[in-house]
């Protein structure tokens, strides 16, 4: 319980890469919204269809062990960008409509570091972070519109090409909508979301269906009829995000760069689920990350534990740029990429959240190492707040409705009322059922995590630093 404990933000002195432009790499990451790391084939799913992911896996490295930091769109977005938590940056919650959360007007973000040093950066889909005056994109790809290519991700992917074979290093930010719910419910007997599959297929794709009886429910859900039949339709998304991602992959290959380009596919969070998207647990926090690069050995599996912040610093390392280390809340992870289980790298991980939408008000702070995790509920004694997707889901219909006591695992009662501490045995109990917060034996163990969260949120300027005093 020794290591990890600093964590410094000062000032950075920006510098122009010392690297040649020709000699730098060209950087791609690829952000899905509301992929889970339980719905690859590359992380062991058998059914959904995800050959290019896959394909990317074999060429690079695989991280097993990878987090965003808060398991919402736009505070997991704001992370990525930007290499602080969301907390720090400003990012409370959601950025669009009447949630209205924003980031510092002062915070610099990668796409404005980059530029500094000589990189095209261009980005495509969509944004949801905010203010977008400090997420200087100039590349040409920032239609006003940003969901302007909806879920038809082939397109979106076609319309980089003249971007990625224009001269000089490239960065590309490239989020898709996918698989995010639909924000409507279909006229079903199930009333499964679409999860926004087309009716008719985009032209020059073909929709990939999935049966309900075939998909892998996850240990977070119910095995019931309405469950299945959302899986089936988020398999579908999950599998014309991959023809997206495909298609760009042959768009590289095309302009000969794809051996030269850092790619990296992540999800902002868990899929959009009870139990999974808005919570801390590893169904919402522990994601899918993989990495090809110039320099990759083939189909390594990395232990590592890594999150969302370290991606500003890896990519500035990639980039060839100086910069002050401790200007992040995360490090670079380039050095451990081709390595299964790298020696003298951190052993634990910080994540936190504090709102979705604006009315869905339920900070938490949580503390993950390979054996346990930790985490204080500072509204415990509130019932926990939905999200609108999930709360009108088919997957929570039968709780809502009390044909069910159960989510998955866990007692419904229990994931709705949570105590002040969760404490879970992770090699004894993957699935977080457990709370072992509230057992003498185990006092100690959670008053070195209580003062563990005291200096990670003092060191990354936490507001709800706050709660301890006056709770």
């Amino acid at each position: 319980m020794t290591k990890n404990l600093v964590f410094t933000v000062a000032g950075a002195a920006f510098l122009n890469s010392s690297v040649p432009a020709d000699e730098r790499p060209n950087i791609i990451i690829l952000v899905s919204d509301d992929h889970g790391q339980e719905a690859l084939g590359c992380y062991g799913n058998p059914v959904v269809s995800t050959p290019a992911i896959d394909a990317l896996a074999a060429a690079g490295t695989r991280f097993i062990n990878a987090f965003c930091t808060a398991a919402s769109s736009s505070p997991s977005r704001s992370a990525i960008l930007t290499g602080l938590h969301n907390h720090a940056n400003g990012t409370y919650g959601l950025t669009h409509s009447f949630h209205h959360f924003s980031a510092f007007d002062n915070v610099r973000t990668l796409p404005a570091m980059l530029n500094e040093t000589g990189y095209r950066t261009g980005r495509i889909g969509k944004r949801h972070y905010a203010p977008w005056n400090i997420f200087p994109f100039t590349g040409g790809l920032d239609p006003e519109d940003e969901m302007l290519y909806g879920r038809d991700d082939i397109l979106m992917s076609e319309v980089c090409r003249k971007f990625i074979n224009e001269d000089g290093p490239f960065f590309l930010y490239w989020a898709s909508a996918n698989p995010h719910r639909r924000g409507v419910v279909e006229p079903n007997p199930l009333k499964p979301n679409a999860f926004g599959n087309p009716a008719k297929a985009y032209p020059g794709d073909i929709e990939q269906v999935y049966s309900p009886d075939d998909v892998i429910v996850p240990p977070f859900l119910n095995d019931d009829p309405e469950t299945r039949a959302e899986l089936a339709l988020y398999y579908q998304a999950i599998a014309r995000l991959d023809r997206g991602i495909a298609h760009l992959f042959s768009i590289l290959k095309d302009a000969g760069k794809y051996d030269n380009t850092v790619i990296i596919y992540i999800s902002d969070n868990g899929a959009a689920f009870p139990g999974s998207k808005t919570t801390l647990y590893d169904a919402g926090i522990k994601l899918p990350c993989i990495v090809k690069t110039p320099e990759s050995k083939s189909g390594v599996v990395s232990d590592a534990m890594i999150t969302w912040v370290d991606l500003v610093p890896t990519i500035l390392d990639f980039a060839g740029t100086h910069y002050d280390p401790a200007t992040f809340h995360g490090k670079s992870f380039r050095s451990i990429l081709n390595t299964a289980s790298p020696a003298d790298w951190r052993d634990e991980i910080y994540a936190s959240h504090t709102f979705h939408e604006v009315t869905t008000y339920y900070p938490m702070r949580v503390i993950r190492t390979k054996k346990y995790k930790f985490i204080w509920n500072l509204a415990a004694g509130l019932s926990y707040p939905f999200s609108s997707d999930l709360w009108s889901s088919a997957a929570w219909r039968p709780v809502k409705e009390g044909r069910t006591a159960m989510i998955g695992l866990r007692q419904a009662n229990d994931y709705l009322n949570r105590p002040r501490f969760e404490l879970y045995d992770l090699e004894n109990d993957p699935n977080e059922i457990k709370n072992l917060a509230g057992l003498p034996e185990y006092q100690t163990l959670v008053d070195e995590f209580s003062v563990k969260t005291k200096i990670f949120q003092s060191a990354t300027s936490d507001p709800w630093l706050k709660k301890w005093e006056y709770e």
